[in-house]
């Protein structure tokens, strides 16, 4: 009878420290429309975007060479690996508490006591340790030695408040974790706008020495003919003016593209390697357009940044029942089993064994109203988590409509603007051939210069704004970070 109530106990024991007051995590409901305002094509029989590794998306070589830099070296990106280690000891310390500190001790206690606390005994005397005593001059002296192996307030978890905090703990690693995914995420679609921005620039610096180089011909043109009376002075200003425009502007596309530089080295992490050259044309450059769309409150629930705030919500909630748990008593153990002799010699000798086994029950009372506070603020917190998490999903959908909202008029604006590039540049070769003809003076020519050279930078920035919207589309839809995509 005896074992079976001890079984028994051990068994209701096990059963109430599984137990946990959590409330039941619902997740809340999205708090976003069902359907993309933008050009919003599902594309069900297409790959998940959240399976599209950076690579595929990114097929430049230079830029793929730039973005394993970076998830090498950033080190924003560095801090987020290193605040996710330290959120695993975290959990790691908050998960001991479930199991017992086992500890090994030793004990040498010497203890004198004057001859007139004793009674004026002089001969040995026994202590409540079960020491004697030495008599000394003055006094006696007691000492006792120990040895034993137990452990110290072990809380048995009978409502699940340790096990409530380790699941806190636990969703705070997961959260960090995604965090740090997220940044990821952010650094690989940093560096492809940045790439793609000292791109823009190059093609513009080029765009503008071919304009200064065609303007200073028509500048000495000009101051030919006004040598030979065929023109005004008036003309030749205007010819001036346009060659300072293109100087002024070089100077600020050539500090432009340097700024670019570093801030792309900033990305990356380490200084551009010298064998990188930025040749390639902004109009050469392809990504995978037809991304996957999908449903909203699918496409959303899988971004990092959304899944760290769902994380954190889960953590709020478990903070809930550890709160719970403390209107209930709780049990603390306290053992130890060892040897214990008044001389070292007799540690480990027949019949010194001893043991120590100390329950202690705490039910609370009065406590000020602490325990009910704590209660309140753990359900408040999880009100804002509830808050942040739906704030993040509405921000994640804004940045997907937003950007397929632009990709359809992107794509509509360059085209307008390729025609009225193509027409500028028909137009400056027809003026000029009237020029050249005596037909017209060059007031047109250089009216027409200015036309073909502002609609070639509006095609380059229409250009630098399409493919950067892509690399942020990706980004809003959160694109996959594989590992056999070439991350680490």
């Amino acid at each position: 009878m005896r074992r079976s109530a001890v079984v028994i106990c051990a068994v209701t024991i096990a059963a109430l420290s599984a137990c946990t007051m959590e409330p039941h995590y619902s997740r809340p409901a999205a708090p976003v429309a069902p359907t993309w305002n933008g050009n919003a094509a599902g594309a069900a029989d297409k790959t998940d975007v959240a399976d599209l590794g950076w690579r595929q998306f990114f097929p430049d070589p230079v830029l793929q060479r730039l973005i394993v830099l970076a998830l090498a070296n950033n080190r924003d990106l560095r801090v987020a690996v290193l605040n996710v280690q330290a959120t695993q000891a975290q959990y790691r310390i908050q998960r001991a508490d479930l199991f017992p500190t086992v500890s090994a001790t030793g004990l040498e206690e010497v203890e004198k006591y004057p001859a007139g606390v004793l009674g004026g005994t002089t001969g040995g005397a026994s202590t409540g340790s079960g020491g004697t005593g030495t008599p000394v001059p003055g006094g006696t002296t007691f000492r006792f030695f120990e040895v034993g192996v137990g452990f110290t307030s072990y809380e048995l978890d009978l409502f699940g408040k340790i096990r409530s905090l380790n699941h806190a703990a636990l969703e705070q690693y997961f959260a960090s974790a995604e965090t740090r995914r997220s940044s990821q995420l952010t650094l690989v679609a940093e560096v492809a706008s940045a790439y793609l921005a000292i791109l823009a620039d190059e093609t513009i610096l080029k765009v503008t020495r071919e304009t200064l180089d065609s303007q200073t011909t028509s500048y000495d043109l000009t101051k030919k003919s006004l040598d030979a009376g065929t023109t005004t002075a008036v003309a030749l200003r205007q010819a001036a003016q346009t060659v300072d425009t293109a100087r002024a502007n070089l100077a600020e596309y050539t500090r432009q593209a340097e700024q670019d530089r570093n801030a792309l080295m900033v990305l990356i992490g380490v200084p551009i390697p010298e064998d990188i050259v930025f040749s390639t044309d902004i109009n050469a450059q392809t990504m995978s357009a037809d991304l996957p769309v999908g449903v909203p409150s699918e496409v959303l629930a899988r971004r990092p940044d959304v899944l760290a705030a769902e994380h954190q919500l889960v953590s709020a909630n478990a903070d809930i029942g550890a709160a719970r748990a403390a209107f209930f008593p709780s049990i603390t153990l306290t053992g130890n089993y060892g040897t214990a002799s008044t001389q070292l010699s007799g540690l480990f000798k027949k019949g010194s064994s001893a043991w120590t086994f100390s329950p202690q029950i705490s039910v609370p009372i009065f406590a000020g109203g602490a325990n009910v506070a704590n209660l309140d603020l753990s359900k408040i917190e999880k009100n804002v988590y509830i808050a942040q998490y739906e704030k993040a999903l509405q921000t994640a959908f804004r940045e997907v409509d937003d950007a397929l909202a632009a990709r359809g008029t992107l794509d509509d604006q360059l085209a307008a603007q390729r025609a009225l590039l193509d027409d500028s540049s028909e137009a400056y070769r027809l003026a000029d051939m009237r020029f050249r003809n005596g037909i017209d003076s060059f007031l047109p020519v250089l009216d027409a210069q200015r036309a073909l050279y502002s609609a070639q930078q509006a095609v380059v920035s229409l250009e630098l704004q399409r493919l950067q919207n892509m690399a942020t589309l990706y980004k809003a839809l959160g694109g996959g970070m594989k590992e056999d995509s070439g991350t680490h």
